[in-house]
């Protein structure tokens, strides 16, 4: 019996090891959605926002050029250099005719 309830107590608290790791999780995904989400940006911020978001690349002038164009449609441009494009649907699903990603 006492086995039992040890390993009740042991998933109880990852259980909630793990609720609490998806609420952080969620609570970091709405701050960048109210910073960086759709409609975030004037047009007047897309120059630099597009300048932090291409300031690692080695491609730099095209970078900018697709960046200010998906910047322009959606308004928005993720967060950090690289990735994130999951907090702006505009710029992440805009593809090439190729199917590849338009937006950097």
């Amino acid at each position: 019996m006492a086995k039992i309830v040890s390993v009740l107590l042991l998933a109880l608290l990852v259980i909630s090891m793990l609720a609490n790791t998806v609420m952080a999780a969620n609570g970091k995904h709405h701050h960048y959605a109210k910073k960086y989400g759709p409609g975030s940006l004037k047009p007047s911020q897309c120059l630099p926002q597009c300048t932090r978001r291409c300031s690692k690349t080695q491609y730099h002038k095209p970078c900018m050029f697709f960046c200010q164009k998906c910047c322009n449609k959606c308004l928005c441009v993720p967060p950090g250099t690289y990735g994130n494009k999951a907090v702006c649907p505009c710029y992440n699903n805009w593809k090439t005719k190729e199917g590849g990603p338009k937006c950097p």
